[in-house]
């Protein structure tokens, strides 16, 4: 690793004490990573990120007073602190694997969902993963995440979002995989083509659809009526 990286700067959000002790212990360990600053609640944690460059904000759903998910919305609105390029990228924490609150936290404006009781690596991996310009979501809560978004999606006509107008048809096969769930690799498998292909569309199908990750994109294509359920 080149000494001359900068490590990714996280910010821990629980209004349990030990919690954040514990992951603190686990993300201080790594070579490429730091905790910058610790909160207990939804509103310390908006004035801390308001005010703390900082890139990862690992955010508990559940706290007393503001949550976080209204402190992940109010986020989402808040310019990024002096000394910060862009806004954190924000992963939400919960015990339950409830499929409400993983809607509620895409549309607050996070990039990733994790239960806390997933193994240390998980945590870390997501983080370096969300760091990486990738959302990242429970495996277990994936599939029905999809399902959810499909459900809930009105039937429009396609082609009524025009966002997805400017995509390729190339770039259109591969936000249809994303739909359904497939990681980068399996849909270079998919279409025969290698990862870094298919990571050049994932980029360029961002761009045009103006998502922050792949989770906004493919909420686009069920919402335009592009990716039927």
């Amino acid at each position: 690793k080149p000494a001359a990286m900068e490590p990714i700067r996280v910010v821990l959000v629980d209004d349990q004490q030990l919690v954040r002790a514990g992951f603190a212990l686990v993300i201080d360990s790594q070579p490429d990573m730091a905790v910058v600053g610790q909160a207990g609640d939804g509103d310390q944690a908006v004035r801390l990120v308001a005010a703390t460059p900082c890139d990862i904000v690992l955010m508990d759903v559940r706290m007393p007073g503001t949550d976080g998910l209204a402190a992940t919305t109010r986020l989402a609105a808040t310019p990024p602190a002096p000394g910060s390029d862009a806004q954190p990228r924000i992963i939400m924490l919960t015990t339950f694997d409830l499929d409400e609150y993983l809607m509620a936290a895409i549309k607050a404006g996070a990039s990733g969902f994790l239960l806390k009781d997933a193994p240390p690596e998980d945590m870390l991996q997501a983080i370096r993963t969300v760091h990486g310009g990738e959302a990242v979501i429970a495996p277990s809560s994936t599939r029905r995440l999809l399902d959810r978004i499909a459900a809930q999606a009105p039937v429009a006509a396609p082609g009524a979002d025009h966002r997805l107008d400017q995509l390729t048809d190339r770039e259109r096969e591969v936000l249809a995989l994303m739909a359904r769930g497939l990681a980068n690799a399996e849909i270079a498998d998919r279409l025969v083509v290698s990862e870094a292909t298919v990571k050049t569309h994932v980029s360029r199908i961002l761009a045009k659809t103006g998502s922050r990750d792949r989770v906004q994109a493919v909420v686009a294509a069920f919402e335009s009526g592009f990716v039927r359920p």
